[in-house]
């Protein structure tokens, strides 16, 4: 993974920026390409805000279609690379045979009753909380798991940002 100031961020062209930024949030490149526009960003937390706002202010479809570009935790699915390091910091590249089980049934149920993934901000769970997450979670309503699920994506988002990017 590459490394960027933020004074290198803001002297990219368009098509720099994307490729910089472009993974920030689960496959989903338009962010990026919109935050461009918003140039130059005087610290991280504005550009973080920035692309935040974007999706906030994005269409519910393409909120959705966010939301559903994440994959299902502890899946052996292809994923991207940074949904890969997050879910292996904290131990789901490697379940057991139960707790994999446990983890897909949850994934299965979570999908039928709202129809995307279920979505958190691994990085400071363990598996014992994910799986409390889940079952508390499965009793919220379809709006307000909508807006739990973005809210996770943000958190999501902070770290990969924070991780690839840094003031100066």
């Amino acid at each position: 993974m590459n490394r960027y100031s933020l004074s290198a961020l803001n002297q990219m062209n368009q098509g720099e920026f994307i490729a910089a930024l472009g993974a920030i949030f689960e496959e989903s490149p338009w962010v990026a390409e919109k935050a461009w526009f918003k140039q130059p960003f005087v610290n991280l937390e504005l550009l973080y805000h920035t692309m935040v706002d974007i999706v906030k202010n994005s269409s519910s479809e393409q909120q959705l279609t966010l939301i559903c570009a994440h994959p299902d935790l502890g899946s052996k699915a292809k994923m991207a690379e940074a949904s890969v390091q997050e879910q292996a910091g904290v131990g789901l590249d490697c379940l057991t045979p139960s707790e994999y089980e446990q983890f897909h049934q949850f994934n299965q149920n979570y999908k039928a009753k709202f129809g995307f993934p279920f979505i958190i901000a691994v990085k400071n769970h363990t598996k014992a909380s994910i799986l409390k997450s889940f079952e508390q979670r499965l009793n919220y309503s379809l709006e307000t798991e909508k807006t739990t699920a973005l809210e996770e994506i943000y958190k999501i988002a902070q770290f990969r940002l924070y991780q690839q990017v840094y003031e100066g």
